[in-house]
């Protein structure tokens, strides 16, 4: 068979590995330097690729950014599932931190964009917090609001919650070198990072655990 007739049935899937080439030198890049100091050109470079054929895939460094933006805040928001489950509060709390932990542990460079992004004032993804992420804390903060009726949760700002366990969670990817200069010079290894993971549920969810007489 000719490499002309072979090459259709393997498009999909090259186009697919230097998509993802290319988004994982966006992430580094862009995590590195900021949006304003990464160029397509050291993107390129890092993905092993011509800027021109960087260009081929995406168009503009924006539009580059913002689906580098998008693909850290799609995976933030599937973590969520835990809500949607109608599972005790304990059960899913539980789940969505250990999530987002993962995630942090993961995913450091993104969350550390998106950290940035949001000190800078949000510019590219104001549209997202202003509509999607506001959609997802009303509705979550529903289902919060249940657990309060149920007694699960004691009273409180399901906000305030959602802020928490965010900042906590997230402060794993974006203050690593912190935390690896407190651990000996190292990052946690999984038993010290599954600890972690341990001792941060049990806080939150003894600090919202219902009132007991």
């Amino acid at each position: 068979m000719s490499s002309r007739n072979a090459s259709p049935e393997r498009r999909p899937a090259a186009r697919a590995e230097v998509e993802d080439a290319i988004l994982r030198a966006a992430e580094a890049e862009f995590a590195e330097k900021g949006y304003d100091g990464a160029t397509t050109a050291a993107i390129a470079a890092r993905a092993g690729l011509p800027k021109a054929n960087l260009h081929y895939y995406v168009a503009t460094k924006e539009a580059l950014y913002r689906r580098v933006i998008g693909g850290v805040l799609d995976a933030w928001l599937a973590e969520a599932r835990s809500f949607d489950e109608n599972g005790p509060a304990a059960e899913a709390l539980t789940r969505y931190i250990e999530g987002k932990m993962d995630l942090a542990r993961a995913r450091p460079l993104g969350s550390r964009i998106f950290a940035r992004e949001v000190m800078s004032g949000a510019p590219a993804v104001r549209d997202f917090l202003e509509t999607t992420l506001a959609e997802w804390v009303k509705a979550r903060g529903a289902v919060v609001e249940g657990w309060i009726a149920s007694g699960q949760v004691r009273p409180l700002d399901p906000k305030v919650l959602f802020f928490t366990i965010w900042a906590v969670t997230q402060h794993y990817a974006d203050f690593g070198a912190q935390i690896a200069a407190l651990n000996g010079g190292a990052p946690l290894d999984d038993d010290a990072f599954a600890a972690a993971k341990r001792q941060v549920v049990e806080t939150i969810l003894r600090g919202i655990g219902p009132d007991r007489a």
